[in-house]
């Protein structure tokens, strides 16, 4: 019976027909996508706050050795859900083998960070990345990493961003000061 009826209408008139449910179906996601990207942007203007887009630099978090300095990009590394930060270490610089138990993404903005895995630093396994090169780690898995020059990075995960050090003699945050 259902055939009889749409068999009256013209093919253009079924296409036409198509189109319009398409189309209705597909507003509420588009509005959606709408939302979620104006609600990023204030998200990411609100963390700005007056700094016109520059980014604030203080120094470096105590689960790293001396010498780092980190900007917050966006999120809060501290609290939960997704956060991106960029961290700037002194040419020699070097991050003993540790671990987070979420993944992390790093992207080199300048200078060339080298990178390895396992629980003990080997030179020769040792991988460089070079401006515009990215890294996947990924959760529980022990890394360790050295810069060669002034070294700029990305790093986007998931907080609360945790750092265990394999050798508990590593940690800075156990160090005398």
């Amino acid at each position: 019976m259902f055939a009889r009826a749409l068999s009256t209408f013209h093919r253009s008139g079924i296409l036409l027909l198509g189109a319009a449910v398409a189309a209705m179906v597909a507003m509420p996601a588009t509005a959606q996508v709408a939302k979620q990207s104006h609600t990023a942007k204030q998200s990411h203007t609100a963390m700005q706050g007056t700094n016109s887009g520059k980014l604030t630099w203080t120094k470096g978090p105590d689960f790293l050795p001396k010498g780092a300095m980190m900007a917050v990009v966006s999120g809060d590394p501290s609290k939960s859900g997704p956060f991106v930060v960029e961290l700037s270490f002194p040419s020699g610089y070097a991050i003993a083998p540790h671990t987070h138990p979420t993944a992390e993404h790093v992207t080199v903005k300048s200078g060339e960070l080298w990178y390895g895995m396992g629980d003990d630093v080997k030179k020769s396994d040792m991988k460089a990345l070079k401006p515009g090169g990215s890294a996947e780690v990924p959760a529980n898995m022990s890394h360790y990493v050295r810069t060669s020059g002034k070294t700029r990075i990305e790093v986007s995960s998931t907080g609360p961003f945790v750092t265990k050090y394999v050798h508990a003699k590593d940690d800075p945050r156990t160090k005398a000061n």
